[in-house]
């Protein structure tokens, strides 16, 4: 697809004009909402914007589970050159706050569920609340369900005068997106209207998607996953996108999938493990014959080519693209997959680079890797071992503009050449297909979701008699990674690891509470007095052994020295 440039109010343009009569963002129960509607209600959102008084590089903040206003408000607020600070729905409030203090926000669209979450937070630059459900201003005070559902709502959804000419750039800010909260070391996104609508269009090189395709949307539009590659990219080629009036489970997934016949589901590991897990190897290790036959590999490939036909039944029949991305994905499981002949496709990237740099589309999947370099992409392996493992950096038009207010972090992950320094170790054959291996830095991915040690780390040593702590990752079959914690109490202290649990509750968000603490005399270090963190997650077997019994499959022994 050719644009004049590479904005999403060009993307949004370009399409409503070539797919009008198409349908475009709807709820699997209800609505016919057109690429043509979709155009007047944006206009009409984004002149209400301008009659609030934003302005081009104002902040607005998106704070929603997902439905078709979501995808309505971001290309609003970019219409008019304004900046979407979309906020994951897991931050709690101290977190909230502190996001749109530093970004400095001046209107937010939240919806029903979550909009208790802005009770109690001030900044001295948010205006206005709106309700995102029904475009509805919130009084102040007004954040209880029952108070919002009566509501009426007093935005003009046929308010489409033209908008005013606004310059609004390729380099311009479309987006900043925050991917741990703001306390301690947590870092704003910066990406450019390019950096998205780039990343968007080159993710059909992967993938060919076109007007037939329906998009079942599951996963939080805040991720730059489901934003670039569940929004952007079935919008640029006129396809259609659904989502659920109600948190995603598997009692309203199947019939919505029976319902739309999805063509591309976006995923995460721990969705389609449980799936396997719950559902589909307790079928095969029903009987000590079953589980016998199982490990006799001819038989378990017939079984799991017969299951892979069910579940195929089950997402609608027609599905072409299963996505998985956001952590590795369980070699067991992918071995399933792969028998199944179900059609999954597995993705590399960061929010850093909006975020797709890698990946494969069913025909190109290998087990345990990723798959080829994107196209547009540059990825070389830095100071690879004798294996040919090392740092992939990363190059190229969807590559952040860097971290907002904060130079030095931008400094440490981005060269003067360009190179994105990604923290992640990873192999590249002699074909550009890339595999990764494992991570420098220490954050933690559990179950798709980052966290950061160090901010967990100075949240714990506020709680009284914690002298210090290190955050380190524990391995998990269930979510990739959980979050373990070594502690030094204070002189006299006793701190048990459920107090740890219990101050945590309600401060930081549900996924950076430690699930495994261990109370320590000191911590490993090297010569020059520095904690050697590799020593401390090796020290997580010993510490944690319910959690390396967890990772090999067999049935945990009680939580005992768990939070």
């Amino acid at each position: 697809m050719t644009l004049k440039k590479l904005t999403l109010p060009e993307l949004l343009k370009n399409s409503c004009s070539k797919f009008s009569k198409n349908l475009s963002l709807n709820f699997v129960a209800s609505g016919k909402k057109t690429y043509q509607d979709l155009y007047n209600e944006v206009v009409s959102i984004a002149n209400h914007l301008l009659h609030l008084g934003v302005k081009k590089g104002d902040k607005v903040a998106i704070l929603s589970a997902n439905m078709p206003n979501w995808g309505i408000t971001q290309f609003a607020i970019a219409n008019i050159g304004a900046i979407a600070v979309p906020i994951l729905p897991g931050f709690c409030s101290t977190e909230l706050q502190n996001i749109l203090e530093h970004a400095e926000v001046k209107v937010i669209f939240v919806s029903r569920l979550l909009a208790k979450c802005l009770e109690g937070v001030k900044t001295p630059f948010l205006e206005h609340k709106i309700l995102i459900n029904n475009f509805a201003t919130m009084p102040e005070g007004c954040y209880q369900p029952e108070d919002l559902d009566k509501l009426v709502p007093d935005i003009n959804l046929n308010n489409t005068p033209p908008l005013p000419e606004v310059s609004i750039e390729e380099e311009d800010i479309a987006s900043i997106i925050y991917t741990s909260g703001t306390t301690g070391f947590s870092k704003g996104v910066v990406l450019t209207h390019k950096n998205l609508v780039w990343d968007a269009r080159q993710c059909r090189t992967i993938q060919p998607v076109d007007e037939t395709y329906r998009f079942l949307s599951i996963l939080p539009m805040a991720h730059t996953y489901e934003n670039t590659l569940g929004l952007l990219l079935p919008l640029m080629f006129g396809a259609q996108v659904y989502y659920l009036d109600r948190v995603p489970t598997p009692k309203l997934l199947v019939p919505a999938m029976q319902k739309i016949r999805p063509t591309v589901v976006l995923s995460v590991p721990l969705i389609i493990e449980k799936i396997y897990k719950s559902q589909v190897l307790p079928k095969f290790t029903s009987s000590k014959l079953m589980s016998k036959l199982y490990q006799f590999a001819p038989a378990r490939k017939l079984f799991n080519r017969l299951a892979g036909k069910k579940l195929m039944e089950t997402f609608g029949g027609e599905l072409k693209f299963f996505g998985i991305g956001g952590s590795k994905l369980d070699g067991t499981v992918e071995q399933f997959l792969r028998e199944a002949k179900f059609p999954y496709a597995i993705g590399y990237g960061l929010t850093e680079t909006a975020p797709m740099a890698a990946g494969s589309n069913p025909s190109q999947t290998f087990l345990q890797g990723v798959g080829p370099v994107m196209e547009g992409v540059q990825i070389k392996i830095n100071d690879p071992d004798k294996s040919g493992q090392g740092e992939i950096w990363i190059k190229g038009p969807n590559v952040m503009k860097g971290y907002y207010k904060n130079p030095e972090a931008t400094r440490q992950v981005i060269d003067e050449e360009g190179w994105l320094h990604s923290g992640d170790l990873g192999i590249m054959d002699e074909d550009g297909y890339v595999s990764i291996s494992g991570r420098i830095k220490d954050m933690i991915i559990r179950g798709g979701e980052n966290v950061y040690p160090r901010e967990v780390e100075e949240f714990l040593l506020k709680m009284d008699g914690v002298a210090d702590v290190q955050v380190v990752a524990v391995p998990s079959r269930r979510y990739g990674e959980e979050v373990g914690a070594f502690l030094i109490p204070k002189e006299g202290a006793d701190v048990a690891p459920e107090d740890v649990r219990d101050y945590c509750r309600g401060k930081i968000a549900w996924y950076k509470i430690p699930r495994y603490v261990a109370v320590v005399e000191g911590f490993p270090l090297t010569a020059s007095g520095k904690i050697q963190k590799y020593k401390l997650r090796e020290m997580a077997a010993a510490y944690f052994p319910e959690a390396m019994r967890e990772r090999n499959g067999l049935p945990s022994r009680g939580r005992r020295g768990t939070a």
